[in-house]
Parts: structure tokens; C-alpha cells; sequence
């Protein structure tokens, strides 16, 4: 089914653009304008063209979540590891649409891990509560972030492209 896409989802200012232009690139790309909507993305990723759906994280758009759910291949759910305040809500929206798709492989960025106060992604696990979203669903958690704007994106970064190739690879 060509009309499944990559989700990419998340809070406001958790980083879904920087990481996403970031793995298209393959270089490190910050951006500073929240998403207002949609902003689809296609990336090669080993000799396959695939589409990532960024929606916006901001109070309008995060209702429009769960209806692209079930077009969904995977789902990446971007949190901001220095933003403590804000974890418990990422934690709630994250449980909702794992309820609400049980099933949906879960691929979880635990971003800005440069920063001095961001979280280890084991106190982000813990944050998120990532063991009640399910047993029956593949669920991966990577520490990321992006720097220097050029430079080439870290090995974890490269990492996680590869993973959600094999995934979607596999879902498909």
C-alpha cells in the first residue's frame, strides 16, 4: 500500500523538523520554525524512496494524530529530553496513541541529548513509562540530537534511519 507513511509526531519544539531534514540530508539541519500543518518528507533510505508525515505538535494539529494513525507504517514520536515540564504531556498524548494503535511499531527520539539538562533516554524511558505501551509492539528508543549545522548526522542518528527502514521494510 503506497499511501502509508512514516509518522512523525510529537510535541511543539521537540525537534520532528530538525530530525527529519537532518536524515534526509544526511547532514545535521536545525530549523527554527514550528510546523503549522503538515510537512510531508520523502527520504531514501537504502535504494527505497520513503514518505515520513510530520503533523504539527502545537494545541490545533495534534487532533488531526490519531486520524492518520491507521495510515501510519510506524510511528516516531519526537520528545524533548531537556524539557522536563513538558514530559508528563508528551507521556499522555504518546499513551493515547499507542492505546488507540495497539499494534503500530513505536520508534521513540529522546532528542537534544547535547543539551546540559536533557534527561538519559533510561530516565526518559521512565518519563514516558515506554514499558506499559504494550508487549505485543516492537518499540525502540534512541538518544538523539543534532549540532553543528553541516556536520554529518551522529552514528545513532544513521542508526535509527537504518532501523526504520528495516521496519517499514517489514510492515509493508
Amino acid at each position: 500500500d503506497k499511501s502509508k507513511q512514516i509518522l512523525v509526531l510529537g510535541l511543539d519544539g521537540a525537534g520532528k523538523t530538525s530530525i527529519l531534514d537532518s536524515l534526509a540530508l544526511n547532514k545535521v539541519q536545525h530549523s527554527k520554525a514550528p510546523t503549522q500543518g503538515f510537512n510531508p518528507v520523502c527520504i531514501d533510505i537504502e535504494d527505497n524512496q520513503m514518505e515520513f508525515l510530520e503533523i504539527g505538535g502545537s494545541e490545533p494539529f495534534r487532533s488531526y494524530w490519531e486520524m492518520y494513525l491507521s495510515k501510519g507504517l510506524l510511528l516516531i514520536f519526537v520528545v524533548d529530553s531537556a524539557d522536563h515540564n513538558r514530559l508528563p504531556e508528551a507521556k499522555k498524548f504518546l499513551h493515547q496513541l499507542t492505546e488507540a494503535n495497539p499494534i503500530l511499531p513505536l520508534v521513540v527520539f529522546a532528542h537534544k541529548q547535547d543539551l546540559e539538562a536533557a534527561y538519559h533516554i533510561t530516565d526518559i524511558h521512565e518519563a514516558l513509562a515506554l514499558s506499559e505501551v504494550g508487549n505485543d509492539r516492537k518499540l525502540f528508543l534512541f538518544g538523539t540530537q543534532v549540532t553543528k549545522n553541516g556536520s554529518e548526522i551522529p552514528s545513532t542518528m544513521q542508526d535509527a534511519k537504518d532501523l526504520i527502514a528495516h521496519l517499514a521494510a517489514n510492515v509493508q
